[in-house]
């Protein structure tokens, strides 16, 4: 079904790399949102009033906020789509994450306004009229929520959008408040328990929870969360397919938006390679990362003693010596200087996130630790932080 509607309203759906490609199936989402919503809303205020049931109203109001949430996601793919400019040299990508952060804080919202006026009919409750017309409509609205929610998951996972993510969340949410509904009014009709309330209260809780993990998925792209691992891995593996690259570091992923990523590395190459034929194979590097990923690449060359036997022979001593601090631990740019009285030994240390010593204990024991291999060694250290999350 998703296939279907794709392939009659979303011209050229398969290049979800471009950004035209990308308001096109966020217009889709948001358009089924708002009319499958509004009608959900009709509905089931009417099966509210005629069953004079708090829960079911609330869950009507519910289905209005989506409406309403998939007109913010409507305007966010809108404007996330708008060229850059003078003030946003890298674009406006990230108002798609805002969008969906207003979703979420909508959400939290419904869910306690749910929340409260359930607690209110507990302490003073009234009766609940069962009528068969309430039940169609509610199984109704379960079956097509279930429909909603997985078409926005597989939508959003195409193009890999925090908005429709969390439009699928809520629908899902909403799958599970509308069962609890469904089986208040049961239990309502065949056991004479009225527990409008406490379904009430139960509906709020999926629907809050669900707005929270939304708001979560949304404010860590927006902080800067470490990108994907099998990204970077991707990415790794392109750059050291070509035979001149013998390894890289300090790589950075700045991601301004859905198929706005920016890419910085340093690409380690032989000291003795010819300057033209390292130059050309950058290029080509960074064209192969842009066709393959979409992505901007700018790629720095550190060029290497390769053929230098004591060079190679003393970065072996010191990466044990690095290991056996903490296995985590990884150097880069290691060179060394020799003059008369001593041996200047330097290199980058990469520490990891949450690395439990500071730099300069770190620095300290190293540069302690290389003086015992030799009395003539002095460590020249920097200490680099572990971008790539890998």
């Amino acid at each position: 079904m998703t296939t279907l509607l794709l392939k009659l309203f979303v011209k050229d759906y398969q290049q979800t790399r471009d950004p035209a490609v990308r308001r096109r199936y966020g217009t889709l989402g948001g358009v089924c949102g708002i009319l499958l919503n509004l009608l959900l809303f009709g509905a089931k205020c009417a099966a509210g009033l005629l069953t004079a049931s708090i829960s079911i109203v609330a869950d009507a109001f519910n289905n209005l906020s989506d409406a309403g949430s998939s007109v913010i996601t409507l305007v966010g793919f809108k404007l996330a789509g708008k060229k850059r400019d003078k003030e946003h040299p890298f674009g406006h990508g990230r108002l798609e994450y805002i969008a969906g952060l207003v979703i979420s804080f909508i959400i939290i919202l419904v869910g306690f306004e749910l929340f409260t006026s359930s607690i209110e009919k507990i302490i003073t409750p009234s009766p609940v009229q069962f009528h068969i017309v309430s039940v169609c409509i509610l199984i109704g609205s379960i079956l097509i929520k279930l429909w909603m929610g997985l078409f926005n998951r597989n939508l959003g996972r195409r193009i890999d959008s925090a908005a429709l993510r969390a439009a699928a969340t809520d629908s899902l949410s909403d799958v599970a408040a509308t069962a609890a509904v469904l089986v208040g009014l049961l239990v309502s009709r065949f056991a004479g328990l009225n527990i409008d309330g406490y379904i009430g209260v139960l509906v709020a809780g999926f629907i809050m929870f669900g707005g929270i993990k939304s708001a979560r998925d949304t404010i860590n792209p927006l902080l800067g969360q470490a990108p994907d691992p099998a990204f970077v891995r991707a990415v790794q593996q392109t750059v050291l397919s070509h035979p001149e690259i013998i390894g890289l570091h300090d790589m950075i992923v700045h991601n301004y938006g859905p198929g706005r990523v920016m890419i910085s590395l340093h690409a380690e190459i032989p000291g003795d390679l010819d300057i033209m034929r390292a130059h050309d194979t950058i290029d080509l590097i960074e064209m192969e990362l842009k066709q393959k990923f979409g992505c901007e690449a700018t790629i720095h060359m550190d060029p290497l003693a390769v053929d230098d036997g004591q060079t190679a022979a003393l970065r072996e001593q010191v990466e044990k010596l690095v290991g056996e601090i903490d296995p985590r631990l990884r150097i880069h740019d290691f060179r060394i200087t020799s003059g008369p009285t001593h041996t200047n030994v330097i290199f980058d240390v990469v520490i990891p996130a949450k690395f439990s010593m500071t730099d300069q204990d770190l620095i300290r024991r190293l540069k302690m630790r290389i003086h015992d291999l030799n009395e003539t060694y002095f460590a020249v250290i920097q200490v680099d932080q572990d971008y790539d999350g890998v």
